[in-house]
C-alpha cells in the first residue's frame, strides 16, 4: 500500500513537471503567406479569395467555416497543436486583444504572392509587404502590453511559418498565356527574380526580430486538380507547372543556405514540400487515400474547375482525399506534411526538422 501511495505521488510530481515545463516552453507563433495557411484574414476583407461558405471547414471542430482552405485544420493549427498552443487568430480579427496577442498572429492572406502584382485578381489581399508591415505594428500593440524588451524576447523566441510562391506561378505566370510577367522573363529568369525577392522578404523577417523561420518550398503545382482539369489528358501533372517547382525549390534552399551563412546561424529551416505532398500524390493508397487526382470538392474534370461551393460536387469521406478542393490538400493530407515537417528526415527538412530546431537551445544571436 506504502509503495502505491508513493507510486501515486512520484507520477503527480512528474505531471506538475511536464505541465510547469509545457508552460515555460510556451512560444508564440506567427504565420506569413497564402491561402494555404490562411486562417481567416480574406473574411475581414472584400475579396473573391475567401472560403467563408459551406461546405469550407466542415471538418472543423465548430463544423462551420473559418476563412481556413481546408476541410478542417490547416498546417498553422496542425502545428500549433503539435506545440500544445492555442491555434493562434488572423491578425485582423476583433478577438486579436489582450492575452491572445500572446500567443501570436497569423498574417496570411490567400492569393498573395511573393511580387506585389501576383493575385491582382482577387482585388483586396494583404500583400506580403503589407504582412510584413501588421508585423511591426503587431509588435507595437505587444510592447503596449508588456513593455518592449518582453515584447523582443517573445518574438525573437517564437516560431514563424512563411509559405509562399506557389500563386507567382499559378496566379501571375501562368495565369494567362502570355502573361505580363511571362513576356518579360523566360521562366529559368522568373525564377532567380523570385528567389531574389524572397530573399529581400525573408531579410525584413530577420530585422523585425525572427529567429527561428520555417520556409515551405512549393508544393507540386502541376499536380493539383485545378492544373489536371486545364492542362492534362490523362491525368499527368502539368510537366510545365513541375518544371517551375523543380527550378524554384532548390533555388529557395540555396537561398537560406546563404542568408543562414550570412546570419551566421541556422535562422532559416527549409520544408521540402514538394517531396511531401509528392509522396501521396504518386502512391496515394499507401497513405490511405483513394485518389490524389480528383479533389473532394469542386465540379468539372478531375472536380477542379472554379471554387468549392455549396453547389459543387462533395465526397463523403474527406479522408480518402488526397485534395479538398482544386488547389488545397486535405485535413488528412496536412497531417501528413505536419508529420514530415516535425520528425523527417533530411531529404524533407533541411538542414534540420521542427522537432530538433524547438529542442535547440533557443538563445540566440
Amino acid at each position: 500500500m506504502h509503495t502505491n501511495t508513493m507510486l501515486a505521488s512520484w507520477a503527480v510530481l512528474v505531471l506538475m513537471i511536464t505541465c510547469a515545463g509545457r508552460e515555460a516552453e510556451a512560444r508564440a507563433f506567427f504565420v506569413f503567406g497564402d491561402s494555404l495557411v490562411d486562417s481567416g484574414n480574406n473574411d475581414y476583407l472584400i475579396t473573391t479569395a475567401r472560403a467563408d461558405s459551406y461546405p469550407y471547414g466542415i471538418d472543423y471542430p465548430t463544423r462551420r467555416p473559418t476563412g481556413r482552405f481546408s476541410n478542417g485544420l490547416n498546417i498553422p493549427d496542425l502545428i500549433s497543436e503539435s506545440m500544445g498552443s492555442e491555434p493562434t487568430l488572423p491578425y485582423l480579427s476583433p478577438q486579436l486583444t489582450g492575452e491572445n496577442l500572446l500567443v501570436g498572429a497569423n498574417f496570411a492572406s490567400a492569393g498573395i504572392g511573393i511580387l506585389n502584382d501576383t493575385g491582382i485578381q482577387f482585388l483586396n489581399i494583404i500583400r506580403m509587404y503589407k504582412q510584413l508591415e501588421y508585423f511591426e505594428q503587431y509588435q507595437t500593440r505587444v510592447s503596449a502590453l508588456i513593455g518592449s524588451d518582453q515584447t523582443q524576447s517573445l518574438v525573437n523566441d517564437a516560431l514563424v511559418l512563411i509559405t509562399v510562391g506557389g500563386n507567382d506561378f499559378v496566379n501571375n505566370y501562368y495565369l494567362v498565356p502570355y502573361s505580363a510577367r511571362s513576356r518579360q522573363y523566360s521562366l529559368p529568369d522568373y525564377v532567380v527574380y523570385l528567389i531574389s525577392e524572397y530573399r529581400k522578404i525573408l531579410n525584413r523577417l530577420y530585422e523585425l526580430g525572427a529567429r527561428q523561420v520555417l520556409v515551405t518550398g512549393t508544393g507540386p503545382l502541376g499536380c493539383v486538380p485545378a492544373e489536371l482539369a486545364l492542362r492534362s489528358r490523362n491525368g499527368e501533372c502539368s510537366v510545365e507547372l513541375q518544371r517551375a517547382a523543380s527550378l524554384f525549390n532548390p533555388q529557395l534552399v540555396q537561398m537560406i543556405n546563404s542568408l543562414n551563412s550570412d546570419i551566421g546561424s541556422n535562422v532559416f529551416i527549409a520544408a521540402n514540400a514538394f517531396d511531401m505532398h509528392m509522396d501521396f500524390v504518386s502512391d496515394p493508397q499507401a497513405y490511405g487515400f483513394v485518389t490524389s487526382k480528383i479533389a473532394c470538392c469542386g465540379q468539372g474534370p478531375y472536380n477542379g474547375i472554379g471554387l468549392c461551393t455549396v453547389i459543387s460536387n462533395l465526397c463523403p469521406n474527406r479522408d480518402l482525399y488526397a485534395f479538398w478542393d482544386p488547389f488545397h490538400p486535405s485535413e488528412k493530407a496536412n497531417r501528413i506534411i505536419v508529420q514530415q515537417i516535425l520528425t523527417g528526415t533530411n531529404k524533407y527538412m533541411h538542414p534540420m526538422n521542427l522537432s530538433t530546431m524547438l529542442a535547440l537551445d533557443r538563445s540566440r544571436t
